[in-house]
């Protein structure tokens, strides 16, 4: 079955065409770097109204790119959250209409559960393990069962790691998206040069955060004087590279060891590390070799596949498939959704550890302990 896959949840509009799940026949992305650099971040409108100019332009780049005719496509598959509503709708409402005019089964599915599967697409999704979702606004660790259900072991409190990494290149003058610029500046940096904290490390707690980090940044800069114009030629005590680099370095950390202590604590054997912010070097090279020493393997997928993408999309709609609907009209987009979390608070007091504070909320609203 050929499904053709749409995303727009955020700032980059895709659309992809996928046979039987897990062969990529096109994959288009379109981003937005050039609309939002100068703000140093996405604004919402703008983003959503740059979807509405190139939503039909990038399907039919990778209509033509699969060699598929519309006649061919028998599911279509679309982000339906979370995400920036604005962009949600111009996709799904785009979604509709092809679905209304051809007949085509449609499915929602959920972008963070997308990341999840990419795997997909690159040898399959190993099952059950830990995984680490880590993008632009998302970082979350979730356990996985054999049939792909989602429990959520631990988020951030506050900022992402994909949003510290933007806001500490804002801060360094290095420009958007911060993620690729703090890595560049990175190379050849000392990771040491400068103490930083590991917010929440040897605590017990699968949660994250990142703001601590990114607030001891800011201090020192402006203690040091890095803000002030008037030291414009002042020796500055630390190189952009050893500032870059420090920072990388306490952000890789963080997401590390929280993924080890999920892994002890869970007994599972697979870590899978998706997202923007699996691209990063240093992540993959670090986990790799801590994956190593715990005994684990780790699974991260080709860094194309990384970021967002519609053919994630259209591999986890055509697993979900039974979940098509012939009437479109009725689905709706979705801000924020936890996915389905089924929380046992025994299970996690038996552990020795702390629930994350999202766990114990879907715990109180099931009736958990």
């Amino acid at each position: 079955m050929l499904t053709l896959g749409i995303e727009t949840s955020c700032d980059d509009t895709a659309a992809a065409v996928v046979l039987n799940g897990n062969q990529v026949l096109s994959s288009v992305v379109q981003n937005q770097d050039d609309l939002h650099s100068p703000f140093g971040g996405i604004v919402p409108e703008m983003a959503s109204r740059r979807h509405l100019e190139v939503m039909d332009s990038v399907v039919r780049r990778a209509m033509e790119a699969s060699t598929a005719s519309l006649e061919e496509i028998g599911l279509i598959s679309v982000t339906a959250g979370p995400g920036l509503v604005g962009s949600l709708l111009v996709g799904l409402s785009y979604a509709k209409g092809l679905s209304y005019a051809t007949g085509l089964p449609l499915v929602p599915v959920d972008h963070i559960q997308a990341h999840m599967m990419t795997l997909d697409l690159a040898g399959g999704t190993p099952l059950p393990g830990v995984f680490l979702v880590s993008s632009g606004g998302h970082t979350t660790l979730y356990h996985l069962d054999t049939g792909g259900d989602p429990i959520v072991l631990g988020t951030t409190l506050d900022d992402a790691a994909g949003e510290a990494l933007d806001k500490a290149a804002k801060m360094l003058g290095l420009g958007y998206p911060g993620g690729p610029a703090i890595e560049s500046a990175a190379a050849g940096g000392d990771p040491s040069a400068l103490k930083l904290p590991r917010p929440l490390s040897g605590k017990d707690t699968l949660d994250f955060s990142f703001s601590g980090l990114k607030t001891s940044l800011f201090t020192w800069l402006r203690r040091e004087g890095y803000f002030d114009q008037t030291l414009a030629g002042r020796r500055l005590p630390l190189s952009i590279a050893d500032l870059a680099a420090s920072y990388q370095q306490a952000v890789v950390d963080s997401l590390i060891e929280r993924c080890l202590m999920a892994l002890r604590h869970t007994g599972a054997s697979n870590l899978v590390i998706v997202g923007g912010v699996a691209r990063n070097a240093l992540l993959r090279e670090q986990a790799a070799a801590k994956a190593v020493e715990a005994g684990v393997e780790v699974h991260i997928p080709p860094p194309q596949l990384c970021t967002d993408n519609a053919a994630m999309i259209a591999a986890l709609g055509y697993r979900q498939r039974e979940r098509a609907m012939v009437d479109p009209l009725e689905i709706n987009v979705y801000s924020t959704k936890a996915l389905r979390s089924e929380f046992k608070a025994p299970t996690w007091k038996a552990a020795g550890i702390s629930a994350s504070r999202s766990a114990k909320k879907s715990a109180k609203k099931s009736g958990g302990n």
